[in-house]
């Protein structure tokens, strides 16, 4: 038996501004969506060529217009840059840059709803 990690789901407020949003930080683009008959909700999936998994954007209309309690926001996705330098430079720019780790050599982009992504540079 294997299993392979498939998507990782959030929830999202506004689902143009999220999908534009990760489109713009981390090149990940809609693969497939799927909505609710009645409109109830909204699933957009993100990947990106270098992607092994998929982001899971689900917008619920009954939850669109309160953002959501994230609690203390310990957890978190990651991703892998081969360009550290460059993907920090294009993360400051957009202002999106929340914490920093030099000692660790990391730091974290904040998503439109506030879901926290950690930026890990390749290792040789």
């Amino acid at each position: 038996m294997t299993f392979r990690f498939y998507h990782c789901n959030i929830n999202v407020r506004d689902l143009e501004r999220s999908v534009k949003f990760y489109a713009e930080a981390l090149d990940m683009r809609p693969v497939r969506e799927k909505e609710a008959e009645d409109g109830s909700f909204k699933l957009v999936f993100l990947a990106n060529e270098a992607a092994t998994f998929q982001i899971e954007l689900t917008w619920l209309r009954d939850h669109a217009e309160r953002n959501y309690d994230l609690g203390e926001n310990e957890s978190h996705l990651a991703f892998r840059t081969d360009d550290f330098a460059a993907a920090k430079a294009k993360h400051d720019a957009m202002g999106c840059v929340c914490f920093e780790n030099p000692s660790m050599g990391v730091y974290f982009i904040e998503d439109p709803d506030g879901y926290w992504i950690e930026i890990v540079p390749e290792k040789g």
